[in-house]
């Protein structure tokens, strides 16, 4: 029998001594050798560094290391080469030592990840590879707030860690607008949902930060997050470090920073000439906007904000309500400024639905010119819609609130100068609620970017 069919049938039974655990063991093992981990130079180290420590112990005790080494590795190698030729020994030595190194490390890692992460899901190195994939990912800025915000975040966050949410604080409604009026701190409602949005445990977290007590003097129809964030605000003097401290708390995968620390208060004119003062009050009134603004005006932007802008890689704006959640990002002079200046791609995420009191009969390019209106000029190349209709069921579900579809009016897009991206991006549950499916937005998100990247 050769050399090389021995080496095989070594090798071979080595594999199938346990089909079940060995291979998937073997696999996770050589996971350590890909590059970027930053593990195979400290194996080596601690591997030489224990070698000088065997030396040392050597040489101060007098022993001559070097010369008993060198004999009894002769004596050694004499004795294997009369059992087994060199071609057929030096083979097996290397791969039984080969083994050993694996084994003992992967048990090391082992051990120290029980410890650090007894309830663990997945191995250790695939922690490693996904955490070193995603902070070499992209600088993703998204500009907005309300659900539709926190939705898209869940889906790119699986593509990158170095994203920045620039989030809305005009909210003066519910939980957030009590906290407002009561503790003068900004409103934490839409910040709260982009961080349990990117927190690492986010199901849990969600469920837990959405919790709203139903019951208690002064607590009732506050949620838990809301009242957390407001703490932490108390805690560190600073809504911008409270968002900080509660980000590091929660591991988030990511930065949520306010447009401004301002206490901005929305106003729009309506059609009839009626200014209506507040972010809770202008749905409910009914009217067909034509001009958005705040108060007070040119509020300054977080130094941190328009940073982060300046080096993204890649600028997405929306989804969300067009006159309460995106444009008051926007009414922030440094922010726009910036946004118009980064020499990325730029994308807008348009409404699946009209929404009423805001956007009562608007198409896609009414979304996009009230945008520009508001601004003063283009901010954004793209814009991402809805290509399929909803079902019927959820046609005349959203009718009944007097709310349809976005309609895509192609020839007026183009001539506003924007690219079109149409796909599937929505989820329809059984009684027609229709949402943004967060995977699948991520996903043509950054496909599109790498494009133009």
């Amino acid at each position: 029998m050769s050399a090389m069919s021995l080496l095989k049938r070594t090798i071979y039974s080595l594999g199938h001594a346990s089909k079940q655990r060995t291979p998937r063991r073997v696999g996770q093992w050589f996971k350590w050798l890909m590059p970027g981990l930053f593990v195979k130079r400290w194996m080596f180290m601690s591997a030489t560094g224990m070698l000088l420590v065997v030396f040392g112990v050597a040489i101060w005790a007098n022993l001559s290391p070097v010369h008993y080494l060198i004999r009894f590795v002769m004596r050694s190698l004499e004795f294997i080469t009369q059992l087994l030729p060199s071609h057929i020994s030096g083979p097996i030595a290397l791969l039984v030592g080969l083994l050993f190194v694996f084994w003992g490390q992967s048990r090391t890692f082992d051990s120290i990840s029980d410890v650090l992460m007894p309830e663990r899901d997945e191995e250790l190195v695939d922690m490693m590879l996904t955490h070193r994939r995603l902070n070499r990912g992209p600088k993703i800025v998204v500009v907005g707030g309300g659900t539709g915000l926190s939705t898209m975040l869940r889906g790119i966050k699986e593509y990158s860690s170095n994203i920045t949410a620039i989030v809305t604080v005009a909210d003066d409604g519910g939980s957030s607008g009590r906290l407002r009026r009561e503790m003068g701190v900004q409103p934490p409602g839409d910040i709260r949902n982009c961080v349990t949005a990117l927190a690492r445990e986010e199901k849990l977290l969600t469920e837990l930060f959405s919790y709203r007590f139903e019951t208690g003097d002064g607590l009732a129809g506050h949620s838990f997050g809301n009242l957390f964030l407001t703490a932490m605000t108390n805690v560190t003097g600073d809504f911008e470090r409270a968002i900080a401290a509660s980000s590091e708390v929660l591991a988030v995968r990511g930065t949520v920073l306010p447009a401004t620390l301002s206490d901005v208060n929305i106003w729009a004119r309506m059609e009839d000439g009626r200014v209506v003062h507040g972010e809770s009050n202008i749905p409910q009134a009914n009217g067909k906007i034509v001009e958005i603004g705040c108060e007070p005006a040119n509020p300054p932007a977080l130094p941190r904000v328009i940073r982060a802008i300046e080096e993204a890689d890649f600028i997405i704006i929306g989804p969300g309500s067009l006159y309460t959640s995106i444009i008051p990002n926007l009414l922030v002079p440094e922010i726009a400024d910036a946004i118009e200046q980064a020499q990325v791609p730029r994308i807008y995420v348009c409404n699946v639905m009209t929404q009423p009191g805001e956007t009562m009969g608007y198409s896609v390019s009414d979304h996009i010119a009230a945008i520009d209106r508001a601004c003063g000029r283009p901010l954004f190349d793209a814009v991402l819609l809805q290509r399929s209709p909803p079902s019927n069921i959820a046609l005349e579900r959203y009718a009944e609130g007097q709310s349809h579809p976005v309609a895509f009016d192609r020839e007026a897009i183009l001539r506003l100068g924007r690219r079109i991206i149409a796909a599937n991006v929505i989820d329809e549950e059984s009684d027609g609620l229709v949402r943004h499916n967060s995977q699948r937005l991520g996903r043509i998100l950054m496909r599109w970017y790498q494009k133009h990247f």
